[in-house]
């Protein structure tokens, strides 16, 4: 019998962020449907190549060595036929995906819930801000230079107001300037803000960290700065989780240390902190996107 959803790390991905979609999406914008079909089915035995988010998706899955501990479930607005060819793809590249939801052209977004994802990865911006406003955790998959290196290990970075944390502090710095924010932040440090759209994703990794700590670095890069981190911190500690780096940036551009880091996937709510040459998401949510 499969293992529980409810007991594992649950990851939805849309083949968009998953492999490189660049031909089909040609076919389908410039000839439409009926074209895309044929497309499809004339190269169902052609694999897709790696998409964005494929270093990623494929080394969380790898953690499934040590048992049962990753479900990653395509999410795809293609429909069940011309979605064969993601699947067998998958299956080319080594991928343990053996679920997935075929929608044709609806939004898949509603039934994360009912598939305990913590997680949804998208490279269709519509799909993922439709997803945030309803409450549930998404992120757009951008382009990337990234090239895989071949650690084994899973780096993760966050940013973290209106990521792990919820906006309200920011809010704070958008009405009344860094001296409003950080005084703000000073008075309240005991208080842990309310949890973001990832907090629960980080909670997911954080177990698996606990089987196979050497596998996976979680690291924080963050415009706070003393004395505002030390809220960021006991924060993370009443939620009952841990990162193993955390950069307190004071503004400084987050860049030069993503460079350095070299995450396989790193997660801000505001898109001038993406770069290019690493893997980085999009989490529509907060004041920044409003």
């Amino acid at each position: 019998m499969a293992p529980s959803l409810e007991n594992l790390l649950v990851v939805g991905v849309a083949s968009s962020a998953l492999f490189d979609l660049t031909e089909s999406d040609a076919v389908f914008s410039s000839d439409g449907e009926q074209a895309y079909r044929a497309y499809q089915e004339a190269h169902l035995e052609e694999p897709f190549g790696a998409g964005v988010a494929f270093p990623f998706i494929r080394r969380l899955l790898r953690l499934n060595s040590l048992g049962p501990l990753v479900e990653v479930i395509v999410l795809s607005r293609n429909s069940p036929d011309t979605g064969l060819r993601i699947l067998r793809s998958a299956a080319h590249h080594g991928l343990t995906i053996s679920r997935a939801i075929f929608t044709q052209g609806r939004a898949p977004h509603e039934y994360m819930p009912a598939l305990n994802m913590s997680l949804f990865l998208s490279a269709n911006e519509d799909d993922v801000r439709r997803a945030t406003a309803a409450g549930l955790p998404a992120g757009q998959v951008l382009k990337s230079s990234f090239r895989d290196d071949d650690d084994p290990a899973l780096r993760i970075a966050f940013d973290f107001d209106g990521v792990l944390a919820d906006d309200a502090s920011e809010r704070v710095y958008q009405a009344g300037g860094l001296d409003r924010f950080q005084e703000h932040e000073a008075t309240n440090v005991v208080t842990p803000l309310d949890p973001g759209p990832l907090r629960d994703f980080l909670a997911g990794v954080n177990r698996i960290q606990r089987l196979a700590e050497d596998r996976i670095r979680v690291s924080v890069v963050t415009a706070r700065s003393a004395p505002a981190h030390e809220r960021a911190i006991n924060s993370l500690k009443a939620w009952g989780l841990t990162v193993n780096d955390a950069f307190f940036l004071g503004g400084l551009r987050k860049a030069p240390i993503l460079d350095v880091l070299k995450p396989h996937i790193f997660f801000d709510d505001q898109r001038g902190h993406l770069i290019q040459t690493v893997p980085c998401v999009h989490i529509p949510f907060g004041i920044t996107n409003e």
